[in-house]
C-alpha cells in the first residue's frame, strides 16, 4: 500500500503577513521539491475535512475555540494577533480546522487499510497550542486532537507521539500530562523557546512516566539525534507498546534554519524517519501518521520534507 499525503489549498490561505516565518511559501516549497524529486506521484492523496467540534473539545477548552473564532472575526481583511507572534486572518480558522481534520482523515486512511502511513502537509502548525492557550504560531493542536480521535473514535488504547521539532511541544505535553494512555516523547534544543521540556518533566499523577524529554545542546546533528533516539526513545516505546504512532514532524533542527541552532541535514531526517517507522512496524503494524510542524528555511524545508517522505515510503 502507498504512503498517503494530506494537502489542500486552504492551508495557503492562512495569511500571517509579510516577513512572518510561518508563511504559505513553506508548503509551496515542499510541494515543489516533492514534484521535482518525483515523489508526489508515488503518494496517495487524502483530502482533509474540517475537524468536528466534538474532537476539538477532547483537547481544547470552549474558551480556546471561542478565542480563535473571535480573533478571526476581528481580523476581517487585516491581521489580528492572538499572542505577540501568532497572527490570524479571515481564513485562519478554516485552515486550522482543516489541518486538524486532515490528521483525522489520515488516521482513518491508515486504519481502513487505504495507506500504510501518511504525511500531513498542513499549516498552521499545532504543537505549541495548549488546551486553553494559542501560542507560538499554533492555533489548534492537530496531533493531540488526532490522538484523542484515535482513542474515542477508533478504540485505540495506547498512542505514542514523537516530536522532533527543534522547539519543545509544550502544548502536546500539557494535553497529556496526567494521562498514562498517551506517551509523549520530544527531542529538542534546550534551553530554548518555549522554555519547557527539561529532563525532569515526566508527567504527573497517573501520567507520571509517560512524558519523556530529550533536551539537546545547541549544535547537535544527525548522529546525536540518532544516538539519542536509539538510546532513549526505542526502549521506552518498546515498553509502552503503542497501538498507533503520531509524529510532530518539524524540520527546524536543520542546519540552515533561521529559528534554530542545530545541525541536522535532510538525510538525517530521512534516517530518523526510518527509525520511527521501524518502531511503528515492530510495535503496531506500521500504523503511523506524521504532521508538519516547523521548518523555516524554504530550501532546507523542502529537502527535509522530501527526505521524510522517502523515509515513510517502503
Amino acid at each position: 500500500m502507498p504512503t498517503g499525503l494530506v494537502y489542500h489549498p486552504i492551508f495557503l490561505e492562512h495569511d500571517t503577513g509579510r516577513m512572518h516565518p510561518e508563511c504559505p511559501e513553506r508548503l509551496r516549497a515542499i510541494l515543489k521539491r516533492l514534484d521535482a524529486d518525483g515523489l508526489r506521484q508515488e503518494l496517495a492523496a487524502i483530502p482533509p475535512r474540517e475537524a468536528e467540534r466534538v474532537w476539538l473539545e477532547r483537547v481544547h477548552t470552549p474558551r480556546h475555540l471561542r478565542d480563535l473564532r473571535d480573533g478571526v472575526a476581528m481580523a476581517g481583511e487585516r491581521l489580528c494577533y492572538l499572542d505577540h507572534e501568532t497572527p490570524v486572518s479571515s481564513a485562519s480558522e478554516s485552515a486550522a480546522l482543516s489541518a486538524a481534520g486532515g490528521a483525522l482523515a489520515a488516521v482513518d486512511a491508515v486504519l481502513d487499510g487505504s495507506v500504510d502511513n501518511a504525511f500531513c502537509l498542513v499549516r498552521p502548525p499545532g504543537h505549541h497550542a495548549e488546551p486553553d492557550r494559542i501560542m507560538g504560531f499554533c492555533l489548534l493542536n492537530s496531533v493531540a486532537i488526532a490522538a484523542r480521535y484515535l482513542q474515542h473514535r477508533h478504540g485505540i488504547r495506547r498512542v505514542l507521539i514523537v516530536d522532533w521539532d527543534v522547539h519543545h511541544g509544550n502544548g502536546t505535553q500539557a494535553a497529556f500530562w496526567t494521562d498514562p494512555s498517551v506517551f509523549y516523547y520530544s527531542i529538542h534544543q534546550y534551553p530554548f523557546y518555549p522554555g519547557s521540556g527539561g529532563p525532569m518533566e515526566v508527567g504527573g499523577g497517573e501520567g507520571g512516566g509517560t512524558t519523556l524529554n530529550s533536551p539537546m545542546d545547541r549544535g547537535c546533528g544527525d548522529g546525536d539525534y540518532l544516538d539519542e533516539l536509539e538510546k532513549v526513545l526505542l526502549p521506552a516505546a518498546e515498553a509502552f507498546r503503542p497501538e498507533f504512532v503520531l509524529v510532530s514532524a518539524g524540520f527546524d533542527a536543520h542546519a540552515a534554519d533561521p529559528l534554530g541552532d542545530m545541525r541536522m541535514t535532510a538525510d538525517g531526517f530521512r534516517r530518523i524517519t526510518e527509525l520511527v517507522r521501524g518502531l511503528a512496524e515492530s510495535t503496531c503494524g506500521g500504523r503511523l501518521v506524521s504532521v508538519l510542524e516547523g521548518g523555516y528555511d524554504l530550501e532546507a524545508l523542502g529537502a527535509s520534507a522530501a527526505a521524510h517522505v522517502r523515509g515513510l515510503l517502503k
